[in-house]
């Protein structure tokens, strides 16, 4: 099943807001992981982690080799606030001009680990999970994102670059790490880059609503 019909609309699919429909009858996926299985990263600095961050590689239980080529790399920029939450603002680029969303990630006990703010205004969600794997802070990031619904699990995995480049051993342990988590090659996705079109974040006021989506 195309990834589309599974998650309620390609740019939130990208964006790892893991609205799934509410269907009677869904694909075979591969089981999310215990979050055990996503190791967080030793000493989480918030501040360093800060900043804009290009998505390079994706994976996930959802996602089908047959998508390569329709992902169009994006920008996600993590904004931290005074109580060590994150403002987050994805840019991508989508039908000839930039779609932008904007969330809450909201820490818990565990440093590196997040939740979603303003989970309410998403009722078929139950919980999201984000968490933030291994990081250098200046060249690459790996962060694990798990939602659950009450019909099912999903999880992706997103390697972010401070460039649009990363060298190939960073994509190598992004495959096995991966793979560790019992998801295969038809699982994991490298966007295409495109131009600097998009790569910006808009002038808004740090109170702009959850998942504003404005035309560029």
């Amino acid at each position: 099943m195309p990834l589309g019909v599974l998650w309620l609309g390609l740019s939130l699919t990208l964006l790892g807001v893991l609205q799934i429909q509410a269907q009677d009858s869904t694909p075979n996926l591969i089981p999310a992981p215990p979050l055990l299985k996503a190791p967080l990263q030793p000493n989480f600095q918030d501040d360093q982690f800060q900043g804009k961050w290009y998505v390079v590689g994706l994976a996930g239980n959802a996602f089908s080799k047959e998508e390569q080529g329709k992902f169009k790399m994006y920008s996600t920029t993590y904004e931290l606030k005074g109580d060590h939450s994150y403002n987050v603002t994805s840019i991508l680029l989508k039908d000839q001009q930039c779609d932008y969303f904007i969330r809450t990630f909201v820490p818990t006990s565990q440093p590196g680990e997040f939740s979603l703010g303003n989970i309410k205004a998403y009722p078929e969600l139950q919980s999201y999970t984000v968490r933030v794997v291994a990081t250098n802070y200046n060249q690459f990031a790996m962060v694990f994102f798990k939602a659950l619904t009450q019909k099912q699990e999903n999880f992706k995995i997103t390697l972010y670059g401070r460039t649009k480049e990363l060298p190939p051993e960073r994509k190598e342990n992004f495959i096995s790490f991966v793979k560790s988590l019992g998801l295969t090659d038809d699982h994991i996705l490298f966007p295409v880059p495109i131009g600097a079109s998009c790569f910006s974040p808009p002038p808004l006021p740090s109170y702009w609503p959850l998942h504003k989506v404005l035309p560029s």
